[in-house]
Parts: C-alpha cells; structure tokens; sequence
C-alpha cells in the first residue's frame, strides 16, 4: 500500500514539474508532411515584434462566415482559423480576430446595406450554388478579412486561385495563400522602415496615369522615387529600380548609372518590349524594331531579347471584333488574339507561385546566352503551341478570325521573363582607363545581387477607363471583366528581390491535395464502411472480454 501511495505521489509530481516547465519552455510540433501548420521565420519575426511594440494591436475581421457554406469555402475558414490562432500564439495580445457572418441580419434592408457598406471598402461577394437536398441553393459568399491597425485598414482576399483550374484546385490554393495574404497585410499596415524604389520613367512616351495602379501599389508598402536620370549622378540609395516600358533609347550616362547600381548590388526590374507596335489603321499594326540600347546590357547579363512577337494558339485573350452584321448593325463578338498570350506556364519559384494568369500582349521571346556566375531561372512562359514573327512584320486583327492550325504553331515554349542571381561583369570592365574620373568608384564585378528582365513592357500597365477618364486595375481585361495576376507577379517580383527573407518565403507553403480514388471507393464501399464501424465496437468488445476474463482470473468468478 505504501509503495502505491509513493508511486502515486511521484506521478502527480511529475505532471506538476512537466506543467511548471512548459510554462516556460515554448514547444510546438508539426506532424504534417507538409508543415502545413507552421509559420515561416519571417511571418514568426514580424508577429513577434508586434508583441514588442505595446502601441501596435492588429485586429482582423473575417468575413468568411455561416452555417450554410459549402464545404470548399468551410476548409479555406478552417485554414484561416488555425492561421489566425498560429498569428496568435507568436503575436499574443497584439493579434486578436473575429469572425463575422455577412448573412447573419435577418432584416433584408439592413443585410442589403451591410452588403454595400463591404463594396465600399473592396470587398465584393462570391455567389456560389451549392446543392442542398438535392435543390440548388444560391450562397453569397464574401471571401475577405479585414485587417485593421493605427488607424488604418487592408481588405484581403481570400479566395484566389489560377484561372483554368478545377474549383478544388483553387480552394487549395488560396489555403496556402493564407498565410502570406495575412501576413502581407499586417506588414503593410505596421511598417516602420521602408525600402526606397526608383522608377525610371523618362524613357516612355505613357503618361504616370498609365502606371497609376502600379504607383499606387508600390506606394502602399515602400517609398517610391520618380528618377530624373539626367539630374541624377548615381542610383545609390535605392534598393530597387524598375525601368518601365521604354520607348526611346536609354542614354549611355544612364546605361552606365544603372550598370553600376547592379555592381553594387541594387536590384532591377526591366520591363522592356522587343517590337515596336505602331497602329497603322482599322486593319492591325505594324511591327519594327525597337533599338533602346540596352541590347549589350543584357547580352553581358546573360539573356537576349529577341526582336520578334510570340503568337500562343492555345492560351490567349479575347479581343471584341465584328464578325459580322446582325440585321443592320455589326456584329461584335470576343474571338481570341493570339498576339494576346495568357500565360499559364510558370516557373518554379516564390515570385510565381500560385499566381493568376498573366495577361500579355504583343511579348517577345527571351534567350540566354553564357555568363559566368548567374543562374537563369525562366519565371514566365508560353504554351509549347506557339509561333513568331520577325521584324518588320504586319500584325493584322483578321487573324483572330482563323483557327488555330496545329501544323502551324510547332515554336515550343517560350520565355518571356527571367530571374537572374548571382555575380555580373560589369559592360564597361576593361574599358575605363585609370585617368578617367569614373575609374575611382568604377566596380568590375557585383556583389551577389538578382534582377529581372520582361520582355512584355506591356505587363506593368493599366489600361483607362474611355468613359471616365480614371484608370482601370493593373491586368484588368475589359472583355472578360477579369483582373488578371499581372500585379501580384509585379509585388511578387520586387518583394522576392529585395526582401528575399521576409514575407515572400510564405508563398513557398503547399498543401496537398490527396484525394480519394473514385473507382476504390465506388467498388469497395461497403468493406470500407463495414471496417470502419465494426473495426472499433470490434477492439472496445474484445479488450471488455480480456478485462473480463483477466478479472475472472485474478479474483475467481464474480
């Protein structure tokens, strides 16, 4: 008796030295194959410095809510859920959340002005049919957090996936988008230092409302500079230089200004057309070449921008066109462009992971060519079904009226947009002399640093609204009503280069889909469901009949 008592009294103090140590020692373990409940270092840094900072409280509402949402969307709120207790446990007190049922007011008046009240701050509802009894019911669905602080506000979306995919497929994907979306936010919204970017934008004829959307963006999270190159004797002080869609050559003083700001490790971004496309009427454009050089540039940097247009038949956007006469007016019908690819061809990389479709046009093929110590990653490409046209070529809008031939389009893939790492050579070693004034700053070869080239300039720019004057969303397609990826691929871009350590590693979560087989499950039903439920009364029923027959055994017949 007295060795159970001492027994019993070591166990109990045990648990409570176990308990007493875990107060103080922090210790969490996921089991999943795919971390899938875990944070990124960064997400856990930047949750762990609001803890730090007492006048920092983040407070996010969900607006993914109710009883009645169909089992796609009541995963993506569970994700969200264990996303938002994960925030919690390394941001404590400074993070808290709340979920909120749009549909949840029974008065239609005042549900319809909550709805409008939403709209006005970005937040626009899904409707989604479900199956319920075997009716068809209509949900509206609003697939948005609201992430609040000092005073400000972030609507974040949810729910976003790459077009062409199965809607299981999407769900998946805006479940491993759900950390970064989060996290993107916060950042955004408690930002103390912020990294200085510089657009170049002397060199195009468009006008800064035509990268409005894309000012706005970069506004929001860095500090943006709008580079008079003439004026300016260096780049340094930039983390990042974007040289947009330029129309006219870049001047060799530039030139040599932005080849240094690599060698001293500044990251760039060119968006940079191969062919001038200059309309020419009703009928289509013409297509020339376009010299703004910076040919040698990239040529010392490792790829080459062809002087040609990629025209992808399998993945394109659609173009209004008259196709006809429909009694006595024309006929207007969207018919695909293949001047106009959609890619949906990525490569493996944060930038590009889970990313929408990207709307192109008029983009030309990019080539690499030897330089020691870079590593060419391709990030955008083309469908294998592809053909070009060199310059000086006509670029007629009949075309869209053919059919694609099969025959015909046999390129292969191209790439449209590429990331470079590494060490560069500069352009100019070897060609400045010790008495030239630049020879004393002058860098032969960069630090480890990383760019990127497009060769669609087109990518970055919002088209404007010819009934109001006010510019449309960056990638916003008029003809389908789509906004397309082309700004998440931008934000991705510059976050990937000059924070390669931040935020962006979130991007690198996958869950995986493990669906069950179909053809198993339809022909094995029953013995599944039979194991199922017979297998545990099976194992309570025979270890009641061991505890019994040991009872038996021990003490004789009861």
């Amino acid at each position: 008796m007295k060795n159970k008592l001492v027994v019993a009294l070591l166990i109990i103090g045990g648990i409570v030295l176990l308990n007493i140590a875990a107060s103080f020692v922090f210790f969490r373990l996921d089991l999943t194959e795919e971390k899938r409940y875990s944070l990124s270092d960064a997400t856990q840094s930047l949750l762990e410095n609001l803890s730090a900072e007492d006048s920092t409280d983040v407070f996010v509402k969900v607006y993914l809510d109710g009883e009645e949402l169909p089992g796609g969307f009541e995963r993506l709120k569970r994700a969200v859920t264990e996303t938002l207790e994960e925030f919690k446990v390394y941001g404590g007190t400074n993070i808290n959340y709340k979920f909120i049922n749009p549909n949840a007011e029974t008065d239609t008046k005042k549900r319809e002005e909550f709805y409008v009240e939403l709209a006005k701050k970005g937040m626009n509802p899904t409707r989604v049919v479900d199956t319920k009894n075997g009716r068809q019911v209509e949900n509206i669905i609003f697939p948005y957090a609201l992430v609040s602080a000092g005073g400000r506000e972030v609507p974040v979306l949810l729910l976003k996936g790459t077009q062409g995919k199965t809607a299981e497929e999407k769900l998946n994907q805006s479940n491993e988008n759900v950390e970064y979306e989060l996290a993107t936010a916060i950042r955004k919204l408690t930002l103390k230092e912020r990294k200085k970017i510089g657009l170049l934008a002397e060199f195009t004829k468009l006008k800064p409302l035509n990268f409005s959307d894309l000012i706005a963006s970069l506004q929001e999270r860095y500090d943006l500079f709008i580079i008079d190159a003439k004026s300016s004797p260096t780049f340094q002080g930039l983390d990042a230089l974007i040289l947009p869609k330029p129309d006219f050559p870049v001047d060799d003083s530039t030139k040599y200004k932005i080849d240094q700001f690599v060698m001293n490790g500044g990251r760039a971004l060119f968006f940079v057309d191969g062919l001038k496309v200059d309309s020419v009427g009703l009928e289509g454009n013409f297509a020339q070449p376009l010299e703004l050089n910076l040919t040698d540039l990239f040529f010392k940097y490792g790829i080459r921008i062809n002087s040609n247009i990629i025209k992808d038949g399998a993945s394109c956007a659609v173009i209004p066109l008259v196709v006809g006469d429909l009694g006595d007016k024309p006929n207007i019908q969207p018919v695909p462009y293949r001047y106009f690819p959609l890619i949906n061809n990525f490569g493996k990389s944060l930038i590009t992971n889970n990313l929408d479709l990207i709307y192109g046009r008029y983009v030309a093929s990019i080539d690499t060519v030897r330089a020691d110590g870079v590593n060419k990653i391709p990030l955008l490409m083309t469908t294998p079904y592809t053909k070009t046209l060199n310059a000086p070529a006509f670029v007629t809008f009949n075309d869209a009226r053919t059919d694609t031939e099969q025959a015909e389009y046999q390129g292969g893939v191209k790439t449209i947009a590429y990331l470079l790492e590494g060490r560069f050579q500069s352009l100019y070693k070897n060609r400045l002399l010790p008495n030239d004034p630049k020879f004393a700053d002058f860098k032969a070869e960069s630090q480890p640093t990383k760019i990127i080239v497009c060769s669609d300039g087109d990518l970055i720019v919002n088209e404007v609204s010819q009934k109001t004057g006010n510019p449309l969303p960056l990638g916003y397609d008029k003809a389908t009503q789509h906004t397309f990826g082309n700004k998440d691929f931008v934000m991705n871009a510059i976050d990937y280069l000059i924070d390669e350590d931040g935020v962006i590693q979130a991007k690198g979560k996958e869950v995986k889909l493990r669906p069950l087989d179909k053809l198993r499950t339809r022909d094995e039903r029953t013995f599944w469901q039979v194991l199922n439920i017979g297998l545990p009364v099976g194992l309570v029923l025979l270890f009641g009949f061991i505890l019994q027959w040991v009872r038996r055994r021990n003490y004789g017949t009861a």
